[in-house]
Parts: C-alpha cells; sequence; structure tokens
C-alpha cells in the first residue's frame, strides 16, 4: 500500500473529525447504515455461534444492536477511537427487541486493541477500516484477536470513492483534497500477510445525488469523512475557489446537480487454523463472498 507522505492519513486530523461529526453523524450517514446492514446480512449467512463479537470502529452503534440480535446469547463489544461516538453508542436506545445483553461501547484504538489474544469469535467492521494509520497493523490486530476459525467481515471506502471531486480538484491545483483510499488487491495482500485465512472480496459502486456541491461538501464534513492527509490545504477555501470548483465539477444530473461515487469494498476471511485434538490437520473453509448474503445492485437517489 504504497503511498506518498502527502497522501498519508494524519491520525490527529481523523480523530478530531469524528469527535466533531459525532453529533451530526446519525442524520447525515444513510450510506454507512445501508453498509453497515448489508454486512450484518452477509454476517448471518455464516455458520457460527460466537461467544464475543467486536465491532471495530462503531460510531455511534447502528451496528452494535443488530449484532446483539443476530447473537443474542453473545457478548457484543463496540471498539471506536472517538470519545464522543462511543459515548453516544453506549447511550442508543435499546429499541423495541427484548435483549439478553446490552452491547457494550468503549474508547480505543483498533489498531491497538485492549482485548487478549485469540478472545474474540468475530471481529465486524463496517466503513472505519479506511482511516486507520497502518492497514497492515490492523489487520494483525484483528488476526491477533481472533480465535482459531474466527469470522472476519467487514466493508472499507476504496479508491474510486468522491473520484468526481478529486478529478475537479485536480484542474485547480496539485494538492491533497480528497483522502485517498486503498483498493481491493492491496486490501487482499494486507490480509495475507496478517495471517489471515482464505480473504474474499467484492466490490459495490454506488452514485449519490447531492441538491449542490455545497450540500455534498456538507455531507461529507458530517459524518466525518473529510480530508485528513497530511498534505490537505490548511485553512478555509476562499469563494473564488469555490466558485472554480463549482465550474470544474462534471459529473451532474439532466436538472445539474452534481453526483458522486462512492466505492464499497466488502471482504471476508477466517482466523488461523490450528488443528483440534484428534483431527491431525487443520480443517479448511473457502466461503466465496457472493454466496455470504444477497447480491447487491448499484443504487442512486
Amino acid at each position: 500500500m504504497t503511498e506518498s507522505h502527502a497522501e498519508s492519513l494524519d491520525s490527529r486530523a481523523v480523530r478530531r473529525a469524528f469527535e466533531r461529526a459525532a453529533a451530526t453523524y446519525d442524520g447525515a450517514a444513510d450510506l454507512q447504515r445501508e453498509t453497515a446492514d448489508e454486512l450484518l446480512d452477509r454476517l448471518a449467512a455464516v455458520k457460527i455461534e460466537p461467544a464475543r463479537v467486536i465491532d471495530l470502529g462503531c460510531g455511534t452503534g447502528h451496528a452494535l444492536q443488530g449484532l446483539q440480535k443476530l447473537y443474542r446469547g453473545a457478548e457484543v463489544i463496540g471498539v471506536d477511537f472517538s470519545h464522543a461516538m462511543s459515548a453516544r453508542a453506549r447511550s442508543r436506545p435499546r429499541g423495541g427487541a427484548r435483549l439478553r445483553r446490552r452491547p457494550m461501547a468503549i474508547c480505543a484504538d483498533m489498531e491497538r486493541l485492549p482485548l487478549a489474544d485469540a478472545s474474540v469469535d468475530v471481529v465486524f467492521s463496517s466503513l472505519a477500516f479506511q482511516w486507520a494509520h497502518d492497514p497492515v497493523a490492523l489487520f494483525g490486530e484483528a488476526r491477533r484477536v481472533l480465535r482459531p476459525d474466527g469470522a472476519f467481515m467487514f466493508a472499507s471506502f476504496g479508491p474510486d470513492t468522491l473520484i468526481e471531486l478529486r478529478d475537479a480538484w485536480a484542474q485547480i491545483d496539485d494538492r491533497v483534497h480528497v483522502s485517498r483510499f486503498p483498493d481491493m488487491h492491496d486490501i487482499g495482500d494486507a490480509m495475507l500477510g496478517a495471517g489471515l485465512i482464505d480473504p474474499v472480496m467484492d466490490v459495490d459502486r454506488q452514485q449519490r445525488t447531492y441538491d449542490d456541491l455545497p450540500a455534498l461538501m456538507r455531507s461529507i464534513k458530517a459524518i466525518g469523512a473529510r480530508n485528513a492527509a497530511r498534505g490537505r490545504p490548511r485553512g478555509l477555501t476562499a469563494p473564488g475557489v469555490l466558485r472554480r470548483l463549482e465550474r470544474a465539477y462534471a459529473a451532474r444530473t439532466a436538472d445539474g446537480r452534481p453526483t458522486a461515487s462512492w466505492e464499497l469494498v466488502y471482504g471476508h476471511a477466517w482466523g488461523a487454523q490450528i488443528p483440534r485434538p484428534g483431527s491431525g490437520t487443520a480443517q479448511e473453509f473457502h466461503i466465496p463472498l457472493e454466496s455470504i448474503g444477497r447480491a447487491r445492485t448499484n443504487r442512486g437517489d
């Protein structure tokens, strides 16, 4: 996953963005909720009865209740590096379903989990891994905490996310205005390098329509997905620059509204397997991701 220093993520800027977005996140995170629900559907098709489940980058906790409904007897723990996000996840109403246990949420770095080795049966993460400072280390951490044959299911943004906005900015200057995300092949290499078993991935591309370019940029800010590259411009953008950006933004509907692409990379793998007593060799699994959950189609507004 080679990248320039300017394109690499500033971890402190990422954390600040999500701290500030905690109050606005739920009102703007339609794509995030849909992606988490899709990931839950895929996970439901995996035959596993976990005792402990963790949601890495749980945000305000939308997926935690779904995980607890799916695995009613399990201990479900949300992890987020934002104090404000994890606090909202802890205070999220239980909803209508009666649950034997209430999900937990802690503030911690998903790249340095406060969990013992081989202590988790399911690692779940929806649209959080792209914000990791070191993706290879993050997959290694997921591998470390997974029990043998534990399930790993995640979704991440791919490199074509907001490509229209990136292309428009490229006509104005050569600065990094839109965060760059790793592609599916680099993610697969990182998973294998971390020791995860049989990684399988697929990609879904969606386009969303916005009233105008400021509305698109406000929606990015509201979910905490603002530019966190080390080489990002600092300070406010001048009105004249914004007008030039409007003119350069080419992807629009027939009535002139801007559209934006969101590339979603879905991945599934297993924890490292060990021989079971009396078996002699480790049991092997390979589950193509297309066989897990429903098929997806591109959707627009």
